[in-house]
């Protein structure tokens, strides 16, 4: 009985320590944007948007226990006139 109650407390004490290791959405956000500047991509926008406005764009992360979304969108540079 002692060894089952010492598992549960170890497990629920991993689970706590997780649980306080979460990234806010801006962390994560610059997180992947540190990621993909080191693998050298250009020309992109991330944006934090609640679950329900994700519509078409990639979703690259999830924040605040799936109610965010951090999208991924390439951006054109703009041409400037001759």
């Amino acid at each position: 009985m002692m060894k089952g109650l010492a598992v549960c407390v170890l497990s629920l004490l991993a689970a706590a320590q997780a649980f306080a290791e979460q990234k806010s959405c801006a962390e994560l956000a610059a997180d992947i944007a540190a990621q993909l500047d080191a693998k050298g991509v250009k020309g992109y926008r991330l944006d934090i948007v609640d679950t329900g406005e994700v519509g078409r764009k990639q979703v690259v992360g999830s924040c605040e226990n799936g109610a965010k979304k951090i999208t991924y969108t390439k951006v054109e540079a703009s041409k400037s006139p001759s």
